[in-house]
């Protein structure tokens, strides 16, 4: 049975991504990520002014007369959440954790592909694969994904984002478009993430936590690594918030570069501010690229 608690978390995300995924919000994902391929359709005999390009020359020379390819708009799409829970996920100083922000992100997603008719599936990893749900049609199927990822229960484990990747390489034939939501707390995942980002359109979406870019000066603090368990005291004076604020950049700067020199695109996403602007800000970028 799913604790209550859990129930009121899925309905609320109901509500709040079903007001978020209006005409307009719906219309722009379609306008960016539809019609961006052709697919076969039909063979039909040659009528005066088709493209000559387009002639099937086998049927033609089967039938005796001239044929031409008919190809359409391809309009489905799949979309796949891959999902980072590792243990630093469940942090966060504001209203939500980094997890529940992910999840929630998530939803708004994959409502707004159910929405198109469009296929979405689910990856959760941490360092192994947790759990991979194929991508299917329908508000149900939505709703399970949004369960799964609100009711999974993570133990104490690291980030393995190469084995993610390498993971969608070899399971997803089909070209998708695949959403990389993690908080990017590893290393050594360019040349993965270049490989799949060759076959299919990923999308980053950094999330991250206030906290996690500067701390307020309030003397010796015992940290602890969520992914090891690993403790640590420290004094935030301003030569620590100093180095503790540099470092940070530093990381965002070295992740933004692989994101562009490995042609993938990305969205900021933090538990202190809006995500639906950054996602509307990013469509928009989008539809004057494309």
């Amino acid at each position: 049975m799913i604790p209550e608690e859990i129930r009121k978390k899925i309905r609320q995300i109901q509500i709040h991504t079903r007001r978020v995924v209006n005409a307009s919000f719906a219309g722009q994902y379609e306008s960016v990520f539809k019609g961006r391929g052709m697919q076969f359709d039909e063979v039909r005999e040659y009528t005066p002014g088709d493209d000559i390009r387009t002639i099937d020359w086998n049927v033609t020379a089967r039938t005796g007369k001239a044929h031409i390819k008919r190809f359409v708009e391809e309009r489905e799409m799949t979309v796949i959440l891959a999902v980072d829970l590792s243990a630093s996920g469940d942090f966060g100083t504001i209203e939500k954790t980094k997890n529940e922000l992910a999840a929630e992100f998530c939803a708004v997603l994959a409502f707004t592909a159910a929405k198109n008719n469009d296929k979405v599936g689910l990856l959760i990893f941490s360092d192994q694969i947790e759990m991979f749900i194929p991508p299917k049609k329908g508000s149900r199927h939505v709703l399970r994904l949004i369960r799964e990822l609100l009711y999974f229960k993570m133990p104490q484990r690291k980030t393995n984002i190469s084995m993610a990747l390498d993971y969608l390489s070899r399971i997803t034939r089909k070209k998708a478009t695949i959403f990389l939501v993690s908080d990017f707390f590893d290393s050594g995942f360019k040349k993965p993430l270049s490989l799949l980002n060759k076959r299919h359109d990923v999308i980053a979406a950094p999330v991250s936590d206030k906290a996690e870019k500067a701390l307020p000066c309030v003397g010796l603090v015992e940290f602890q690594d969520a992914e090891t368990g690993q403790f640590m005291f420290a004094d935030t004076s301003r030569k620590f918030l100093k180095t503790y604020r540099n470092n940070n950049l530093k990381r965002m700067e070295e992740l933004k570069d692989i994101f562009n020199s490995t042609g993938v695109d990305f969205i900021n996403i933090s538990t202190d501010e809006p995500y639906i602007n950054s996602l509307i800000k990013f469509f928009h970028m989008r539809h004057r690229r494309y």
